[in-house]
């Protein structure tokens, strides 16, 4: 028995399969990003203000456009925690309701940046050649235009509606976006498994949907943060120069703009949507810092 055991072969070892190992370089990157503290506080305070703002109904009694003269621009108090406006309405509640805006903002023009951006240089990426360089001299010459100056023109022309908005914004953020997907596809490219998969007669589309995008995944998503915060930033300075989402509708920039009449007599009106703009930014930036290190092979 003993002599049969020490000669028996050893069994085979069981192939890993996709899944398994994309759980496994899943749960290694969790483990990376809760390493990095800024970023796990980045991610609280995400967590608690988005929660703040999606039940705004059920923490502030008040409505964001609900007037009370009598009780214009009082001091933060037990029955207003951030005071009230020029109208007398609840800045604690407008700072709620205007975040579903911004934060909607945000993303759904990260959404369209990224969708183009991972599109175009996707293409760009893969087919090389003349098409490639096309796109690129192309990238560079919208790169090259002041990009404020054509928010400016392009809500002066098409209009300040929320989609007009999310649309303007998310297709003049794109650019940036597709030079990274580009170098990403350029550098994938380059590996043996994708020279196997050529070999084995892989199609074009599962050559990009199946093994180059999905090992590009890591720069893309910190990329997309950091554009959920750029376009937070870009929404308050169009909507501070009245161009963005139009009033009675609250945002934090349009709160921002009509604060600035009350700057020395009631600063609370501008303290509360412009400290709740710097801490989404400033939380979003942590978050991009860490999924950056936690997708970044030479970190254990």
């Amino acid at each position: 028995m003993l002599e049969d055991s020490l000669t028996a072969p050893a069994p085979a070892p069981q192939p890993v399969t996709l899944k398994e190992r994309a759980e496994g370089t899943a749960e290694r990157t969790w483990h990376r990003f809760r390493r990095h503290r800024m970023a796990m506080v980045g991610m609280i305070l995400i967590v608690l203000i988005v929660g703040l703002v999606a039940f705004a109904p059920w923490v502030t009694p008040y409505q964001p456009n609900e007037q009370e003269i009598r009780n214009r621009l009082q001091p933060p108090s037990v029955a207003h925690p951030l005071g009230t406006d020029e109208l007398g309405r609840d800045v604690f509640a407008r700072v709620l309701y205007g975040g579903r805006v911004s934060l909607t903002i945000g993303l759904a023009a990260m959404a369209v940046g990224m969708s183009v951006g991972t599109l175009v240089g996707a293409i760009s990426g893969y087919v090389g050649g003349r098409t490639d360089a096309v796109i690129m001299r192309l990238v560079d010459v919208l790169i090259a235009f002041p990009t404020l100056f054509l928010l400016i023109m392009l809500a002066s022309f098409l209009g300040s509606s929320l989609i007009t908005i999310i649309l303007v914004i998310g297709l003049l953020s794109w650019m940036r976006v597709a030079r990274l997907v580009r170098a990403s596809f350029l550098s994938v490219k380059e590996r043996d498994f994708v020279t196997a998969a050529h070999a084995l007669g892989c199609g074009h589309f599962q050559m990009i949907f199946r093994h180059l995008l999905p090992n590009s995944l890591g720069p893309i998503i910190v990329a997309a943060t950091i554009d959920v915060s750029a376009a937070i930033l870009t929404e308050s300075a169009l909507s501070y120069l009245g161009l963005g989402v139009q009033p009675p509708q609250a945002t934090w920039g349009n709160m921002l703009r009509f604060a600035q009449e009350q700057m020395a007599t009631a600063p609370w009106t501008a303290i509360a949507p412009g400290f709740m703009i710097f801490l989404v930014s400033i939380a979003i930036n942590f978050i991009g810092d860490g999924l950056r290190d936690a997708f970044d092979p030479r970190q254990r």
